[in-house]
């Protein structure tokens, strides 16, 4: 429990990137799910190590041993069935013959050689030991060798017919192929709700609980290709969009870059943007994907850093329709379908930045959570936090910026530092989450920051090249010559009709020149 203020029970709050008044945390980032993920990837590591080393005693083994007893009476061949008459312990085979000479003198009777194949556990055959070398035995041990368990028989019991054990795991990351693969991409790993922290806004309101509850199960339920289910929001929660709307407008003229204010008007005009009412996903995807071929996806909140990359690789952006708890209209601790619409699907509408957040996606296919984590980074200096050069001014384009009141001026201020945006670096720096960003980074234009992108793609590991298919929408791997020739056949086609337009307008007397 967070402490009392002023001797109340009243949870303290810091500031967040999205709040304009007071201190409140921010707790749900895609740097955090990222680092949760790479987290908890290592601790099943650590586990499945821990659990190898611990059962390495209870994987079973064929062993041959040779003992020799000092003596032919059948009470010590008796004593010695008596020793290997243990559960787990299962003797294949079992053969006697006469010792070469007696164990403890040359010319004393001879004993016997008992030579026995074994199966049983590391941990078993230890036990066994123990009492074969004590010093009292009437056993001398002259031999235990252990051999590997056939291939042909597995401990579970099935056969490998071609004799190669399958691993006993993969070690290749899953990734969505197709846009309808993204119905497997809905992991939650971050639970900041309102009905698991009692920090959260809407902890004690049990009936916003409930409408939170309502809306995520549409998105639990909705499947690729169906029509965004449609909320009808309260009176309420149209009232808290248009406190929020009339804020940021305010804003937007001198401190948006260009195309957010230019793509914003052209949503009121085509969009339904307006503060009257809260806008349909269904009718804001329609739009995006006309003008820069995104849509939305309706989800129950934020997803893990792997899926929700994963998404925009197919021009998908994973979108939540809730809205944030009426007591705290302008901050909210977590993404909410203001943050959705008024911060990310201006830009995303946008084919220059679109393409820069679906290069973004591309890149992440894949790769190891470390690189997840890079990435993530990357997202949140960029698409949520980043700044642009316009016309010698500094301006916003992060989409944490553009549904933040209070840290949309704190960024354009002299009190944070700017540094340029170079990806190697900017994946390096430790974010902020409990307050504004100290540091934010800048974009000389969009075009050069996808330049950039591709360059740092190039260096994150991963044993394949990957191309989207818009026509599909769906990935290829270019991993085999049919792949690589068919794909180069297409883009030699595309160079064709590029040249023969640049003949024509040279043919007209238009003068044109390549920018590389």
């Amino acid at each position: 429990m967070a402490a009392p203020i002023n001797g109340t029970s009243k949870p303290s709050f810091r500031k967040s990137y999205s709040i304009e008044y007071g201190y409140k945390p921010r707790k749900r980032t895609l740097i955090a799910d990222a680092e949760f993920d790479r987290e908890q990837h290592d601790e099943v590591q650590h586990k499945i190590q821990q659990i190898i080393i611990d059962n390495e005693g209870q994987a079973e083994c064929e062993y041959t041993i040779l003992v020799t007893l000092k003596d032919k009476q059948s009470a010590s061949i008796l004593n010695l069935i008596n020793t290997f008459n243990r559960d787990g312990l299962k003797v294949n085979h079992m053969e006697t013959r006469p010792a070469a000479t007696s164990p403890t003198n040359s010319e004393a009777p001879k004993g016997l050689d008992v030579f026995m194949e074994v199966v049983c556990t590391d941990k078993l055959m230890d036990d066994l030991k123990r009492v074969l070398f004590q010093s009292n035995s009437k056993f001398i041990v002259k031999n235990i060798k252990a051999h590997a368990r056939s291939s042909s028989t597995s401990s579970s019991g099935q056969d490998s017919k071609d004799g190669n054990a399958k691993p006993a795991a993969d070690d290749t990351i899953w990734f969505p192929m197709s846009i309808w693969d993204l119905d497997k991409c809905h992991h939650l790993l971050t639970h900041y709700q309102p009905d698991m922290d009692s920090r959260h806004p809407g902890f004690s309101d049990k009936a916003y609980r409930a409408r939170r509850e309502h809306i995520a199960n549409v998105a639990f339920t909705y499947r690729y290709g169906n029509p965004i289910p449609i909320v009808e929001y309260t009176p309420d929660e149209v009232k808290t969009w248009a406190l929020i709307y009339r804020q940021l407008k305010k804003l937007y003229p001198t401190t948006a870059c260009q195309q957010h204010v230019h793509v914003i008007n052209i949503l009121e005009k085509e969009g339904g943007f307006s503060e009257a009412a809260i806008p349909q996903l269904e009718d804001v995807s329609r739009f995006m994907k006309r003008r820069s071929g995104f849509q939305l996806r309706p989800c129950a909140g934020l997803l893990s850093a792997r899926d929700f990359l994963a998404s925009l690789a197919f021009r998908v952006f994973q979108c939540t329709q809730y809205i944030r708890h009426p007591s705290s209209p302008l901050h909210s601790p977590e993404p909410d379908v203001v943050h959705e619409l008024l911060g990310h699907v201006p830009l995303l509408s946008d084919p220059s930045f679109a393409q820069f957040s679906q290069d973004i996606g591309l890149a992440s296919l894949g790769v190891s959570d470390d690189d997840i984590v890079k990435l993530s980074t990357l997202y949140w200096f960029t698409v949520e936090f980043g700044l642009c050069r316009e016309n010698g001014q500094v301006r916003a384009y992060g989409a944490g910026l553009l549904s933040s009141f209070g840290e949309l001026q704190h960024a354009l201020s002299s009190k944070p530092e700017v540094k340029p945006f170079e990806p190697a670096t900017t994946v390096l720096q430790e974010y902020q989450d409990e307050d504004y960003q100290p540091i934010y980074f800048l974009a000389e234009t969009f075009e050069d920051a996808k330049q950039k992108l591709h360059i740092f793609a190039k260096s994150l590991k991963r044993p394949y090249d990957l191309v989207y298919d818009a026509h599909t929408q769906s990935l290829h791997i270019l991993d085999n010559m049919k792949v690589i020739h068919d794909l180069s056949a297409q883009l030699k086609q595309n160079m064709d009709v590029l040249e023969h337009a640049l003949n024509r307008l040279n043919e007209n007397g238009i003068n044109f020149r390549v920018i590389s």
